[in-house]
């Protein structure tokens, strides 16, 4: 009877599997759609800059953590990116690795956490200063494709402290700096 009762109420394990899902970055990442969200990054941030509209300090903020955490999955403006503009462009997709791409996004949370922080407790110039960072790093990877995080990865990778198993593919990656044309970066999606 005891084992009756206690089958009967057992609630049902989470699927893991769409939680691994949830929770995971896309490797190989399309560099088009990242240079666009670098792009909305620019935006958002000089709107809050110029404008003083310090509640998008909010919003920057909870981007960078989700991407960080799920990619595009639950990222406003990932979803924005990946789903609607870079499907309508009339460019050819640019594969890149994934955990360059991921490592930039934590240094995007580093930066905009600090600037949320710092609108919070009343320091608004030093987070405007935090935010003109950001933009400045933003704008080099959707003007330029220079991605400051992935150039720190590769430094941290070449000096030993990211492992080579990581990310395979950047084992090459100063090979691939500055991503001069889009046939140089493709990878297989498997």
């Amino acid at each position: 009877m005891v084992n009756m009762i206690a089958n009967s109420t057992t609630v049902p394990a989470p699927d893991k599997t769409a939680l691994r899902r949830l929770f995971s970055f896309p490797n190989p990442v399309n560099e088009v759609s990242a240079r666009l969200v670098a792009a909305g990054v620019v935006l958002m941030g000089l709107v809050s800059i110029a404008f003083d509209v310090k509640w998008l300090t909010v919003v920057l903020a909870y981007g960078f953590v989700a991407r960080v955490l799920t990619g595009p999955s639950l990222s406003p403006l990932g979803q924005l990116v990946t789903r609607v503009v870079t499907p309508r462009l009339t460019v050819d997709a640019n594969y890149v690795a994934g955990p360059p791409k991921r490592f930039a996004q934590g240094v995007g949370v580093l930066f905009s956490v600090s600037a949320l922080i710092l609108t919070l407790t009343g320091h608004w110039t030093a987070a405007r200063v935090v935010l003109g960072l950001l933009v400045v790093a933003a704008t080099l990877e959707s003007v330029f494709a220079i991605c400051l995080g992935c150039i720190a990865f590769g430094l941290l990778m070449k000096a030993g402290v990211v492992p080579a198993e990581v990310c395979e593919r950047c084992n090459n990656i100063w090979a691939e700096l500055p991503y001069p044309d889009a046939t140089r970066n493709q990878a297989t999606v498997a």
